[in-house]
């Protein structure tokens, strides 16, 4: 059973494992540095749908399909499902999902939900509640835009600061045994607010979140960040990476060394036109499942911090000129051979 370490760590006495992963993802992520680590690409942002709303619930269908058949499982072998995306109620989530019949569970973390719903999987898992649970989450960049600034047709231009919403999606399946990525703690992260209303400007809000999560983390289990291979945030892209890193050295924690951003590694910010990098569910969500479990499973990476931050803001919040919440939450992830 799962045990507190200090006062916020979760600490899993029998880690589930990753018994299998998946990313899909769209065009603009296909030409980036990570493309070819994709399950599949596509071209056609509305991926023969005709919406792009419903482009994003296919890439939630997707992603858990090939998940499901590169783990040699059935729909029904999955006890609980924990899925989320940017999209009103998470519709994306609930249309894409429905038809496999899996129980469902809709969760919303913003682009805190790769981290979040396997944090809850793992934690089924661990509980006994479910053999078997898995985890998936998605974004779509003009579905995102619509929702949360204008229209695309609009052609608002876009600050330095602001980021590119992935279109992508992510699949994790979690189970007892199997596999050589074990989940072996967590944190559930605390809402922080420093007042800032730029919405072009989420990195700089969701940076203190993450600095309190990973400070607390580090804290709690008495590590250094030199003890894990990597500590990945997502997505603060270049501003927020560059706050995360002040804040954490006011705290007496160097992080400069070890770790990097989900929204730096998705685009090649000199030749892609994604100003401070990359954002949304589906990027986090894409980074881990194409790129950062198969190093882990290979044993080229032992010890990641995986912490996935989310912009907890709405539409209307931000046309009342309310701030902008944050909130991370962490998963530390282990190459443990079967």
């Amino acid at each position: 059973m799962a045990h507190r370490i200090g006062h916020y760590t979760i600490g899993f006495d029998a880690p589930p494992r990753i018994a299998a992963n998946a990313a899909v993802a769209g065009a603009l992520e296909a030409a980036g540095p990570l493309g070819k680590a994709f399950d599949r690409t596509f071209e056609d942002a509305y991926l023969g749908k005709p919406t792009w709303e419903q482009a994003e619930s296919e890439l939630q269908r997707q992603a858990l399909a090939i998940a499901l058949q590169k783990g040699g499982l059935a729909p029904h072998q999955i006890q609980v499902l924990f899925a989320g995306d940017l999209l009103n109620q998470c519709v994306g989530s609930t249309v894409g999902l429905a038809g496999y019949g899996i129980p469902h569970v809709g969760i919303y973390g913003a682009c805190s939900t790769m981290a979040l719903g396997l944090l809850l999987a793992a934690a089924f898992v661990d509980g006994g509640l479910a053999q078997t649970a898995g985890a998936v989450t998605s974004s779509h960049f003009c579905a995102s835009e619509r929702q949360f600034r204008f229209p695309l047709e609009y052609g608002g231009q876009r600050p330095p600061t602001s980021q590119w919403t992935a279109t992508a999606a992510g699949a994790v399946i979690v189970g007892a045994g199997g596999g050589n990525v074990a989940v072996t703690q967590s944190i559930v992260g605390r809402i922080q607010d420093m007042g800032l209303t730029d919405a072009n400007n989420m990195g700089a809000a969701m940076a203190p979140a993450a600095a309190d999560t990973i400070v607390t983390f580090l804290r709690e289990t008495g590590r250094a960040p030199g003890d894990l291979d990597l500590i990945l945030t997502g997505d603060l892209g270049q501003t927020g990476s560059e706050l995360l890193c002040r804040l954490a050295a006011k705290e007496g924690f160097d992080l400069t060394a070890n770790h990097t951003d989900c929204g730096l590694c998705l685009y090649d910010r000199r030749r892609q036109d994604v100003h401070a990098g990359g954002s949304g569910c589906g990027c986090s969500a894409g980074v881990l499942c194409a790129h950062i479990l198969p190093q882990i499973a290979g044993g080229a990476l032992k010890r990641v911090l995986f912490v996935a931050t989310g912009s907890l803001h709405s539409p209307t919040s931000v046309q009342q000129g309310l701030a902008i919440p944050g909130i991370a939450h962490g998963v530390l992830l282990e190459y443990r051979p079967a």
